[in-house]
């Protein structure tokens, strides 16, 4: 057997043997566990599992969920295009630090974040008294903490980088040419930007706007210390949560029938990923 025949042969080994520890490690660490949650889910029947998802507290935490998730995804949407472009346009003082402080919610634990907002909104927070002032002039009774206010904010933190940072990649791989060759020709900023800078980073965008929407749906630490009212200001997480440490049979098995709306909605965003990832490398 020659050399190149023992390195072929050598290769191919190699390849299986990745091949099978990486499907391995996925089966067990991935597969197995959602399986798992899907069949507890249906443990009690079919009958009991639709019973179990649309209690008034499961349809509560549903729609608190879908709120705080749409407004994370539309404001950080907002957010992510307007700082892209800047940090991608523009040359300023002090451009590193606005990017990483754009980062900030990477590094930092979501519990910290919910005892941050309220060490900040909260009774002993140094906004209450705005806040408390605000309510008795209009006679309104506008709560951040223990609110939903607190817990689209909570959302909104955490998911503040995913849009921006999908965006940014892609306007620096398109460069400034087109855009300025319009600037020269008279077009508009907004002109520039609707027919130019837009459909560039349309596959980054949604592709930003996806990670969002799974990280917001999936949020528990820092809604946690925001939230305290099940029925009202329970997201889905802590729902499951909640099931779970009730500790009785009939709610464990809840528990994993909540989750697995979770994982449905998981699994959808997945597929809608895998899509766009196949349409962005058509494209390009």
């Amino acid at each position: 057997m020659s050399e190149q025949q023992k390195l072929e042969k050598s290769k191919k080994r190699t390849k299986i043997c990745m091949i099978t520890i990486t499907v391995l490690f996925i089966f067990i660490m991935l597969v197995v566990p959602l399986v798992s949650v899907m069949a507890s889910a249906l443990k009690e029947g079919f009958g009991f599992y639709l019973k179990a998802v649309s209690t008034e507290y499961v349809v509560s935490a549903l729609k608190v969920t879908l709120i705080a998730t749409i407004f994370a995804v539309v404001i950080n949407t907002f957010f992510g295009i307007c700082a892209a472009w800047l940090l991608t346009r523009f040359s300023f003082k002090g451009k590193q630090i606005l990017a990483t402080l754009i980062d900030i919610p990477f590094s930092i634990s979501p519990v910290i974040v919910g005892l941050a907002y309220l060490m900040t909104f909260g009774r002993l927070g140094w906004f209450y008294p705005v806040i408390r002032a605000f309510n008795e002039f209009f006679g309104t009774n506008i709560r951040i903490t223990f609110a939903i206010p607190g817990v689209v904010l909570a959302t909104i933190f955490v998911t503040f980088p995913f849009v921006s940072r999908e965006i940014i990649p892609v306007l620096n791989a398109q460069g400034k040419d087109e855009e300025e060759a319009a600037a020269l020709m008279g077009a508009s900023g907004l002109t520039i930007f609707r027919k130019i800078t837009l459909p560039h980073m349309k596959w980054g965008l949604i592709y930003g706007i996806i990670l969002c929407t799974a990280r917001a749906l999936g949020e528990f630490g820092a809604v946690n210390a925001l939230s305290k009212t099940r029925g009202e200001t329970f997201t889905l997480p802590l729902e499951i949560d909640a099931l779970y440490m009730s500790g009785t049979e009939s709610s464990i098995t809840s528990a994993f029938a909540v989750s697995s709306i979770l994982v449905i909605i998981a699994l959808i965003i997945l597929f809608a990923r895998n899509i766009i990832e196949h349409r962005f490398k058509t494209d390009h």
